[in-house]
């Protein structure tokens, strides 16, 4: 069974979040770059990792504001990291979560560490994965430019996935090159 769909009010957007398990610990996972919290219950290895945690803590998920279920962001108004943060603490006020472990990974790194020194009083851990202090490509006008690019190698098993993820309500800004050798286990994909 999948968890329901919720959503916060931060500013003027609604964020998409759910709340798995019911363990003591909350624990928010923060994601990267793109998210779909429906849809990542799809991806068998995903829900796995999910499932897993939410055994042990009571797993807060959310779509940052212009991906997945949430709200939609003109281009003219790409959200800030500071903006994109407070997004944390709405779904955090909305899940009813007074003190919770952030799992920042990838682009959610920064805004969990800004999370965890803008609120040190509600933070119980921080842990980061795949994350860098400072992107100066991504970030140096506080906003994704048109010419930010990112690459990833992804297994054929993962492929279909983020092809078909593609269609989903990804940012009107982003745009995906496929750069796929069939022969190859390993193609590459560039977003």
């Amino acid at each position: 069974m999948r968890p329901t769909t919720r959503y916060a009010k931060s500013g003027d957007y609604s964020i998409a979040y759910q709340v798995v398990g019911d363990a003591p610990l909350d624990l928010v996972y923060v994601p990267g770059f793109v998210s779909h919290v429906e849809h990542a219950w799809e991806d068998p290895d995903f829900a796995l990792f999910l499932g897993r945690l939410a055994s042990f803590s009571r797993l807060i998920l959310f779509d940052k504001r212009g991906t997945g279920l949430s709200d939609r962001v003109p281009v003219q108004k790409l959200p800030t990291l500071e903006e994109r943060m407070d997004d944390v603490r709405a779904v955090m006020d909305a899940a009813g979560s007074e003190k919770a472990a952030l799992f920042g990974v990838s682009e959610g790194g920064p805004m969990s560490m800004l999370f965890a020194t803008t609120y040190p009083e509600r933070i119980s851990a921080l842990v980061l994965y795949g994350t860098y202090a400072k992107l100066r490509t991504a970030w140096a006008s506080s906003s994704w430019t048109s010419k930010t690019v990112y690459s990833l190698v992804i297994c054929n098993r993962s492929f279909t996935r983020w092809v078909r993820l593609r269609s989903f309500r990804w940012p009107p800004w982003f745009v995906m090159v496929v750069n796929a050798d069939t022969s190859s286990p390993m193609p590459e994909l560039s977003i």
